[in-house]
């Protein structure tokens, strides 16, 4: 994704970028019971890496993480990963909300900003966004993406213009005016916390359209793809879409699965070093030394660190937890497994 920007475009321009990460994962447990969720692993980077990987590296001066869910784990992982970042974290001591998070983050960050989702995988061009943003001289730009039932979503309107016009949260379809929501990713100056109340509250609901009433806020749609991937189903989509993206640096593809290490017979999987793969696997991402016995069928599944599934087992649609041991035989449809 980096290659589509001209470094040379942009000198002198270096961002901040805040992560709201402050969600416990609770659509991914039992996984996320003991790794944080933005520290699970998509391909070869984990789900943090991957949120921030839309702006390039080049352009970025620090990664501040918002959140209050073990963020021990988060501060100890960064400490030592190579990546081409600094990251500080601000701790949450309560939930606060998308804006009490970020408003959180106001001693820490000067000038213009990034803030993104913490689980948003994406094709948004930032460096596009950027230029947009400059030229039309706003206090925020919102990413947008257009979805065919936008009941479910708040959706924004937007002028000729490309300023937002109007908000409104999950409308009943006699309500729709737009078909395009908010993409969990924007572009702000530092004066935005100045409008923006202490405590918890809302960006979408408290600080957005105070923005959009006084003229300083812009949409930029955007085409390609939008994951949030805070659910297993959209993990998977997800993972996929690394794949077919091309989204790795190191690893290889063989059956439309993305193997770490060793080379297995998985379809349209995510494998990781150390997989005993015996059995038949699919739609699944499967976490290191994680072992399936023969005659085992895994499907839609998410197979956590080091567990063991038994021979003949019959397993779709499971979050199996880290170091789970499941039986010969045994047989599960949805849910987890711990």
């Amino acid at each position: 994704m980096h290659d589509a920007f001209n470094k040379k475009q942009f000198v002198g321009l270096f961002m901040q970028v805040v992560v709201l990460a402050g969600g416990v994962g609770s659509r991914m447990r039992p996984w996320t019971n003991t790794i944080p969720k933005p520290l699970l692993p998509m391909l070869d980077a984990t789900l943090l890496e991957r949120v921030v990987e839309g702006i390039p590296s080049d352009l970025v001066d620090e990664v501040i993480v918002a959140g209050g869910y073990k963020v021990e784990q988060i501060r100890d992982y960064f400490r030592d990963a190579n990546v081409d970042f600094d990251v500080r974290i601000v701790p949450e001591d309560e939930p606060l909300g998308t804006g009490g998070a970020l408003g959180n983050c106001r001693d820490v960050i000067s000038g213009q900003f990034a803030c993104f989702n913490g689980d948003i995988v994406s094709s948004l061009n930032v460096g596009e966004m950027l230029e947009q943003h400059k030229m039309m001289n706003v206090k925020g730009t919102l990413a947008l993406w257009e979805v065919e039932d936008p009941t479910r979503f708040g959706i924004v309107g937007i002028d000729e213009k490309r300023q937002i016009t109007q908000f409104k949260e999950k409308p009943k379809p006699e309500e729709v005016f737009s078909n395009l929501i908010n993409a969990g990713s924007y572009l702000l100056e530092e004066e935005v916390f100045e409008i923006m109340p202490k405590g918890k509250h809302s960006l979408e609901r408290d600080v957005f359209p105070i923005l959009a009433e006084e003229g300083y806020l812009a949409g930029f749609p955007f085409e390609g793809y939008f994951i949030d991937a805070g659910t297993p189903q959209s993990w998977h989509q997800g993972v996929l879409q690394c794949i077919e993206s091309n989204r790795f640096s190191s690893g290889s593809v063989s059956n439309g699965s993305w193997h770490r290490k060793e080379v297995s017979n998985a379809l349209n999987s995510m494998i990781e070093q150390g997989c005993t793969i015996e059995g038949k696997v699919s739609d699944s991402t499967v976490l290191e030394g994680a072992k399936i016995s023969a005659g085992a069928i895994v499907q839609g599944c998410l197979v956590g660190k080091g567990a063991t599934i038994g021979s003949n087992a019959y397993l779709e649609n499971v979050i199996i937890d880290h170091h789970a041991v499941i039986p010969s035989g045994y047989k599960q449809t949805q849910g987890s497994f711990s």
